[in-house]
């Protein structure tokens, strides 16, 4: 088979500034760590609820990925491997994500096997539920995803466009059944895994080595990182045209 290429439509980018300033303040509690370890490494859905403690150096500010959660008709069992050889590697965490998951740790116990993440009921995530209760209303109350305005104290407009392009308005007596009622019926909106695309994208806008952002993404190939996980990004113009800007292309008469 041809290797598959990047669609336009693969994905968005989120900025680590929106990252830290807007997302992160809008996802609940208990999830809030495991969206700043995605956003700050890189991982798959999989290799973030897979994470154990024993794989999480917070003094070092690494994480070694070792192992996958993988969910099939909504049961969740653990892979002792990652997608690849190359997929197991150590990330460095970030500084506001290490500050996130030291704080998470001292509020929420460990799942069974020292699971770093859980639900509520200290079970296992699964993808569906959180894509539907917890990651689309975080994007809604980011202003991410469509919008909900208060009117007053017990009313609250939210408004989405739907697939087909049209705009729609409701209106709702609390903040929460607005945020619910636009998550679900909102098109479109950033996914789970746009993080892991963000992250690659800004680390080579910041001029990090390919074959070092090859590494950290737990990619076998280059041209992998290439084609599926980077996005023009602002100013690549006027970069380019800084980089030669000091060159002697005028020829000396002297």
């Amino acid at each position: 088979m041809p290797s598959r290429r990047k669609k336009a439509t693969d994905g968005h980018v989120l900025s680590r500034a929106d990252l830290v300033a807007h997302l992160l303040p809008a996802v609940p509690d208990r999830y809030r760590a495991l969206v700043a370890l995605a956003g700050g490494t890189g991982l798959r859905w999989g290799e973030c609820t897979g994470l154990r403690w024993e794989s999480l150096d917070l003094a070092a500010k690494t994480v070694e990925v070792v192992r996958v959660a993988v969910e099939v008709a909504g049961t969740v069992t653990m892979k002792p491997y990652p997608k690849s050889r190359a997929g197991r590697r150590t990330v460095p965490v970030p500084d506001f994500a290490a500050e996130l998951l030291t704080a998470h740790r001292e509020v929420f116990p460990a799942g069974p096997r020292g699971e770093v993440f859980t639900n509520s009921s200290d079970g296992p995530l699964r993808r569906t539920l959180f894509r539907a209760r917890v990651w689309r209303p975080s994007l809604v109350r980011a202003g991410l995803l469509g919008n909900v305005d208060r009117l007053d104290h017990f009313k609250w407009r939210g408004r989405w466009v739907d697939s087909e392009g049209v705009e729609w308005s409701a209106e709702f007596t609390t903040e929460r059944e607005a945020v619910t009622h636009v998550a679900k019926m909102a098109s479109g909106g950033l996914r789970f895994h746009d993080l892991r695309h963000s992250y690659a994208t800004e680390l080579v806008s910041r001029g990090v080595p390919v074959n070092d952002v090859q590494a950290v993404m737990g990619h076998e190939k280059p041209s992998t990182t290439l084609n599926l996980y980077t996005h023009r990004s602002d100013g690549r113009d006027q970069r380019i045209r800084d980089a030669f800007a000091d060159d002697p292309l005028t020829p000396n008469d002297n």
